[in-house]
Formats: structure tokens, sequence, C-alpha cells
């Protein structure tokens, strides 16, 4: 048998089987339940040095089933009799901190009396206040509220077992390099600290130096198969690029899009410009509210919205499974940041479209790309794009704001109820529901979206009349 045939052999009877682990019997019923059976190639590679006590490097892209990974790590090493602060896992953004904490909580839930507490600025200090009186077994927060609350007294972090830093090179690129290094100032030296990052640049490695003991790297190759991720370079004129984005979007009118920019400035400009030219089109970019940045994530989330236009920093946590497209409105000087962009499209075999504007400029950021790939990008040019002579810019769904949330004891099944019920809406035509505290979206269908305003302005709501309107 030559090494070729004995090297696939072995590769052949690796199990990737989560049941090859070990983990206790309810935490992988739990993962059964959840469709957990086979891990992810990053899943397999790092878990069982997580569960060894290791501390890791992973270099891993969104959607590669990273959560998951050191999730499952902070709760086998869990200890839930004892009711203090064990693990802490720190996000560069808000959205990524809350999507983390809700796949924990799955994750979690065949575990009896696991308190799991989410801790991000732009919401109020007293319900957290209050949580935290009451303990915590994993804390999941961003560095800047996660430092607020140990300067206030109200975060004890003396009996931390396990740190993890998700997308590290995304806190790093937006200035918590110290907010970092002081909240690790708080914690035992004494513990396990697990790095995830999509990129791997110089920067890490100098974190890892300062955080790490004796780290394993572990890398993956990107989870497109092949066929499943098309990539095209338009060349273009640097006057022409919003002129271009224009027509691609009117000649492929895709449901779901999002368009990357360099810096926040050029970001919302690209969106004004679009909307101004008729296309669902809105941006996110750190100058945001809060509140503002959760209606534009809901809106693209759930389909009433088809352009979103983002800064890298701004896109960290969104991660909307059905997106059609990315386009890059300037390519960016780091290829690994390129493929970390396009990489939210063509997942789980549905096919994806990936389209950069390239200026004579930028050809050596082009052919940087290339090299790393490995590979030649086809180039095309804006001309062999048909314009339709009509074309439907609008979102396929509408969405609705109430003015109520979890702290009005709302729940999605009201909202259904009041809309399939007195409203008469089917509910076919009812969408995504996102609850917050004191705010609520819901996505209905263009067609039923003025009936419904009309009836659940009319009717009560958990037996209450509350504000809605639509949003445009």
């Amino acid at each position: 048998m030559t090494d070729d045939n004995q090297q696939e052999e072995n590769q052949v009877m690796i199990s990737t089987a989560f049941t090859t682990l070990p983990l206790n019997k309810s935490l992988l019923e739990n993962l059964d339940s959840l469709g957990y059976h086979d891990m992810t190639p990053i899943q397999a590679a790092s878990l069982p040095l997580i569960l060894a006590g290791s501390d890791v490097i992973a270099q891993a892209k969104t959607g590669s089933g990273k959560t998951a990974a050191f999730g499952i790590g902070l709760l086998a090493s869990l200890v839930v009799s004892r009711f203090s602060v064990q693990g802490l896992v720190l996000c560069p953004t808000r959205e990524l901190a809350d999507q983390v904490g809700k796949e924990l909580r799955r994750l979690a839930r065949a575990t009896d009396n696991i308190k799991i507490l989410t801790l991000c600025g732009g919401v109020p200090f007293g319900p957290q206040l209050g949580s935290l009186e009451h303990g915590a077994h994993i804390v999941v927060g961003t560095p800047g509220r996660i430092l607020d609350h140990l300067r206030r007294g109200s975060l004890n972090l003396k009996t931390l077992q396990m740190l993890v830093l998700d997308e590290a090179d995304r806190m790093l690129d937006m200035g918590f390099t110290d907010d970092i290094a002081t909240v690790v100032a708080a914690v035992p030296r004494k513990r396990q600290t697990l790095l995830f990052s999509a990129t791997y640049p110089e920067s890490i490695a100098t974190m890892s130096a300062k955080l790490q003991n004796n780290p394993v790297m572990v890398q993956v190759e990107a989870l497109h198969a092949a066929g499943d991720l098309r990539q095209l370079f338009y060349l273009v004129e640097n006057r022409e690029r919003v002129a271009a984005i224009a027509r691609i979007l009117g000649h492929y009118r895709f449901e779901s899009c999002l368009v990357f920019c360099n810096t926040k400035k050029e970001c919302q400009e690209v969106a004004d410009a679009l909307s101004e030219r008729g296309f669902s089109a809105l941006a996110i970019h750190g100058d945001l509210e809060q509140r503002d940045r959760d209606q534009v994530l809901a809106r693209f989330a759930n389909k009433s919205l088809s352009v979103l236009v983002a800064t890298d920093v701004a896109a960290r946590g969104i991660d909307i499974k059905e997106l059609t497209a990315v386009i890059n409105y300037e390519l960016t000087r780091d290829p690994q940041v390129h493929i970390h962009r396009i990489g939210r499209t063509g997942r789980a075999g549905e096919p994806g479209l990936a389209l950069s504007l390239v200026t004579a400029a930028e050809s050596r950021r082009a052919a940087a790309i290339e090299d790393y790939l490995g590979e030649t990008i086809d180039r095309a040019e804006l001309e062999s794009l048909a314009m339709p002579a009509a074309v439907s810019l609008e979102a396929p769904m509408v969405t609705l704001c109430i003015d109520g949330g979890r702290k009005n004891k709302m729940r999605p099944g009201d909202i259904l109820g009041a809309l399939t019920g007195e409203a008469g809406i089917p509910a076919s035509a009812v969408g995504k529901i996102h609850l917050f505290d004191f705010h609520t979206y819901v996505a209905i269908a263009r067609a039923s979206a003025d009936l419904a305003l009309t009836q659940l302005s009319r009717n009560k709501i958990k037996g209450r009349f509350f504000k809605i309107r639509a949003l445009s």
C-alpha cells in the first residue's frame, strides 16, 4: 500500500462524532437533540485539546462552528454546584455577544441550574447589576462593559477557570488592547485561555504570548466546497463605484446582499446613495446608536431590508444564513479579511456570489488575494450586466416596530396570536420576530403589512394597547 493510500485510509477511519469526546451523557444527548452529530473541522481540531486543558489559538471563520467548540469546552469543565463565575467570553460587539450567549444557553439547556449572563454596553446598568447580585457561572460580554463592572465591584472573576477571546483580531482592531489587559489582570494566572480569531496577524501572536501558556495553534481550511461560491472582479474607474454597485444590484436583484466598505464615512455615503436610487439599503457602522443598530440588523435578518452596507468591524456578529451575495465596494488590503468577508455567503451547500469592484490602482491588492487563494479570479465588465427596464427594488417583507418587549412580558406567541387571530393575517405572511427589552420587531409580507399595522393598532396584545409603526 502506498503512503498516499495509507494516509487516505487513516483519514477515513478518523471519527468526528461528538460521542467520541469525553462528555457527560446529558450534554451528549442535548447535542444530539440539537442536530449536532458530527463535529465541524474546527471542532474536531480544537475540542480534544480544549477538553484536555490546553491553551488554544484557533483560526476560524464566522459560521465554522467555533462558538460550539469553546461553548462545549466551557460547559464540560463547569462545576454547577459552585455558584461563581468560572467562564468568561469576551466579544468585540454586542451583536456577537448576544449571539454567543444564545448559543451557550442552547448548549446548556440540559444542565440544571446553570446561569449564563450577557454583559454589554448600550444597555442600562441596573438590570445587569441585579442579575450579578444573584451570581453566574458563565459571563459573555464586551471588554468595555466587563471592565466597568470590575471597577464597580459588581463582577468578581477570582474563581475564573476559562477565558475565551472570540474574534480577537477585531477586538485589537477596535482598540480594546488596554481594556483586555486590565480585565486579564483581574483573573487568576492559573487558568485556561482560548483565543479564536478569523485572521492571524502579528498582533495576535503578541497577544497570545502575553495571555497564554504554551498554546497549541489550530487552523482549518475554509468551509466552502467547490462550486458553492463564485467570485468575480468587476473592473471599474474610481468615480464609477456607486453607479457600479447600483448596476450590479439592478441586474441581480439580490434578496439579501452585504456590501463591504473600508470606512464608516464611505459606508454611510454608499447606503445613502443607494437609497436615493430606490434600493432598500441601510448602513451599519460604529457611529450608530445601539437601538438603531438593533433595528437595522433585525430588518436585514427578517428580509425587510435587502442591502446592508457595513464596515468589517460592524459586520462582526452578523450571521445571516441565507445571504445571497457579498459585494466589496473597495478591496481590503488584507487577503485574510477578504476571505472572511466573502465567507458569509455560499454556506451549507447553498450557492453564493462574491463580487468585488477593482480599479487599476487596486491591481496589487487583487493579485495578493489571488496569491493567497492560489487561484485566478475571473474579471468581468459592467457592460456585460443587462439592466431590466423595470425592477422592483422593494424588500419582500416590511418590519413593524412594537413599543413593547421582554420587560412587558411580551412573547413571540402573543404577537403571532394577535396577528393570526383578531387581525386575520395568514401565518405564512408572518416572518421573524425579534424581541428586545422594550421593543419588538416583526416581519410581515409586504402585501399584508398595511392590514397587520391597522389591526394590531386597534387590538390589544397581552391585555393592553401598544404603539406600533412600520419602519421605512
